[in-house]
């Protein structure tokens, strides 16, 4: 399968989410990392956890963004997947993560 996941940056993403339309914003890491790493107006979905999300965001075409700590860490696009595969169709990676968000201010 072709890897088809949208990866944003920290610009596109601080766009977002002053935009009209913010994206619901998920950091996938386990709760104990998301006190620690956590951009403001996140929810908090860990990678096992991901099915949650239907729950959470019940509109398949929302706009959803996902991130873990830092580009080396792979639990976001390991969430991405599922959501795809769930049928969702808006989803991008923020692969700088946490660490990404921090070191553009």
């Amino acid at each position: 399968m072709a890897d088809t996941l949208t990866v944003i940056t920290a610009g596109d993403l601080k766009q977002q989410l002053e935009s009209d339309t913010p994206p619901v914003l998920i950091n996938t890491l386990p709760q104990s990392a998301r006190e620690a790493r956590h951009i403001p107006g996140s929810i908090n979905v860990p990678v096992g956890d991901i099915e949650q999300v239907e729950q959470l965001v019940p509109n398949t075409d929302a706009p959803i963004v996902v991130y873990c700590a830092n580009a080396d860490c792979d639990a976001s696009p390991e969430a991405a997947r599922p959501l795809e595969e769930h049928g969702y169709t808006n989803v991008a990676d923020f692969e700088g993560g946490y660490a990404g968000w921090r070191r553009a201010g």
